[in-house]
């Protein structure tokens, strides 16, 4: 189980970020387009390094 969310993440990432942000930005403004970028970027990141696996 482990295994499909550490491949899914950096999936997920990718996909949401340049769809989220734009979309933030043309319905509320540049100021919540960068607001979203960044807290996406953060939990983005936070995901990445509690689910990357060190090798042995």
């Amino acid at each position: 189980m482990l295994k499909k969310i550490v491949a899914f993440t950096p999936l997920f990432g990718a996909l949401t970020f340049p769809i989220i942000v734009p979309i933030t930005i043309s319905k509320f403004g540049v100021n919540y387009g960068i607001l979203s970028a960044l807290l996406i970027s953060s939990l983005w990141f936070i995901a990445m390094l509690r689910t990357s696996e060190m090798p042995h």
